[in-house]
C-alpha cells in the first residue's frame, strides 16, 4: 500500500512529465526519472536524464527558468493542499545504470562476434 509520499511523487512526476512534453523543446529529450518529497511535503526535487547524453545542463537551465510555470501547472492540476517548491537534479544513478547496460550489451555483442 502507498503511503502518501509515495502518491505525492508520483503524482508530481506524472505532471512534471507532461508540462515538460508539452513545453519544452525535444532537443535534447528531458525524461523525469524519479521525485522526492521532503518529510513536511514543501520541497521538492525533480531527478532527471537526457537524450542525448551531455545534455543534461542545457536541460537543468529550461527547468529551472520555468520552474515557476511547472509549479502553476501543479496548483492547477492537482488538489495537493501545498504546492512544494521544486528543484531539479540530474540522475546520476540512472546514468551509471545506462552505462553497465551500454557494457554489458558491448560483451555480449563481443562474444557472437567472436
Amino acid at each position: 500500500m502507498y503511503d502518501r509520499h509515495d502518491k505525492v511523487s508520483s503524482l508530481i512526476k506524472e505532471e512534471a512529465a507532461k508540462f515538460i512534453a508539452h513545453e519544452a523543446n525535444t532537443d535534447p529529450m528531458i525524461t523525469v526519472t524519479q521525485v522526492t518529497v521532503s518529510s513536511d511535503y514543501r520541497n521538492v526535487t525533480i531527478m532527471i536524464t537526457t537524450i542525448p547524453d551531455g545534455r543534461e545542463e542545457d536541460a537543468l537551465v529550461w527547468l529551472k527558468r520555468h520552474g515557476r510555470e511547472l509549479r502553476k501547472s501543479i496548483l492547477k492540476h492537482t488538489n495537493l493542499k501545498i504546492i512544494p517548491n521544486l528543484d531539479f537534479a540530474i540522475d546520476v544513478g540512472e546514468k551509471h545504470r545506462q552505462h553497465i547496460d551500454r557494457l554489458i550489451q558491448e560483451e555480449k555483442n563481443k562474444k557472437l562476434e567472436g
